[in-house]
């Protein structure tokens, strides 16, 4: 049976990627209270309560050994040693060795590249350490910031679905990127 266990925390050159922790709570609160962060997610802004039961949950989703499952890390930034985020890759298929990724930055730090650097660790998990063949990024088409992550990253966008849900009470448009293992394996 393929898993995916990583060796945490994951260092990159500016950011710490590992599991939560219950001391993470007034970060996450931070982000996760956020009109501005929510806009595009499944979600409304959460209270303290809310996060805490998000938190619990995250904090066990360490490890991919069946598909189905999601691995949700905390972004960290040394420099302030804080939370200024979250990423996750989530194992869609066995068979078609499929995958998703998604990231959430808190946007007091938007524009640094943050997001970019820490999505490309959970891509990386995902192709390097699951084996995936494939990996997607579904998005709603108005944001624009998220699209352009996913364009640095090297993922190509594959679909444009017009207004395919109602999404918290408007038609929306989703885009789906992805990337195979092969592009991820002849980046430069």
């Amino acid at each position: 049976m393929t898993m995916l266990r990583p060796d945490y925390p994951i260092r990159t050159a500016r950011l710490t990627v590992r599991p939560f922790t219950p001391s993470d709570l007034e970060d996450l609160c931070a982000i996760r209270s956020r009109d501005d962060v929510t806009r595009y997610l499944y979600a409304e802004p959460e209270t303290p309560e809310q996060v805490k039961e998000v938190l619990e949950r995250k904090i066990g989703e360490v490890t991919l050994d069946a598909v189905g499952k999601t691995v949700s890390l905390a972004v960290v930034w040394p420099q302030l040693d804080r939370v200024i985020g979250e990423v996750h890759l989530q194992w869609l298929s066995g068979e078609h060795r499929q995958g998703e990724i998604g990231f959430v930055i808190n946007p007091e730090y938007h524009g640094n590249g943050f997001a970019t650097e820490a999505a490309e660790v959970v891509l990386r998990l995902g192709f390097a350490g699951l084996g995936l063949h494939r990996i997607i990024g579904r998005l709603d088409s108005r944001n624009v910031g998220s699209a352009r992550v996913l364009e640095k990253l090297g993922m190509r966008r594959e679909a444009h679905f017009r207004h395919d849900e109602i999404f918290k009470g408007e038609w929306s448009d989703q885009l789906v990127y992805a990337m195979l293992d092969d592009e991820w394996q002849s980046r430069g």
